[in-house]
């Protein structure tokens, strides 16, 4: 079974995203925008600039879904980006991973990183880095479950909620 094929585990079944899951997808990052230090974006998606986003997420940089199994709802969302513009980092990318914030601590974090993982690694790249809030001890801590290392602190490099933001930068070898 390729690693963008749909993959089935205890009521969590993980496949790639597709357009009709934006309204979904769309949700679960506008709560983390509007309530959590989660993203460093300040503005909500609207309905077409996920479906843009979407759009965006194919071949290697793709964009994977975790759907419960009694429910059908996405749960979950994860994707790789390039990480930098410049051709010597084309072997790198940036993960994403978000999980509905009703569906916490069952495991579908993990899910949908150790996919982005398999995924990335059957596309060829090399390197995966995680740019975490340094307070978002569950992200470092799933990161780290998944073989992530820390590497380092950026310090003071984001402002939201009136107050300034670390990044923890984590880094895993493929």
């Amino acid at each position: 079974m390729s690693a963008l094929s749909a993959h089935h585990s205890p009521g969590v079944t993980i496949r790639p995203a597709t357009t009709l899951d934006a309204a979904a997808i769309a949700e679960i990052y506008n709560r983390e925008v509007l309530g959590s230090t989660a993203t460093f974006d300040l503005v909500p998606r609207s309905l077409d600039d996920q479906r843009t986003w979407l759009a965006a997420r194919s071949g290697a940089f793709t964009a994977i879904v975790a759907v419960d199994g009694s429910s059908g709802d996405v749960v979950g969302f994860a994707s790789l980006s390039p990480y930098k513009e410049r051709p010597a980092y084309r072997t790198t990318v940036e993960d994403s991973v978000y999980v509905h914030r009703d569906h916490g601590r069952r495991g579908i974090g993990r899910l949908l990183l150790e996919r982005l993982l398999t995924v990335a690694r059957e596309s060829g790249f090399h390197a995966v880095i995680a740019r975490i809030e340094a307070t978002g001890t569950a992200s470092i801590a799933l990161h780290r479950a998944c073989g992530f290392e820390l590497v380092g602190i950026e310090r003071e490099v984001g402002r939201k909620f009136n107050r300034w933001l670390d990044v923890a930068v984590m880094h895993h070898l493929l």
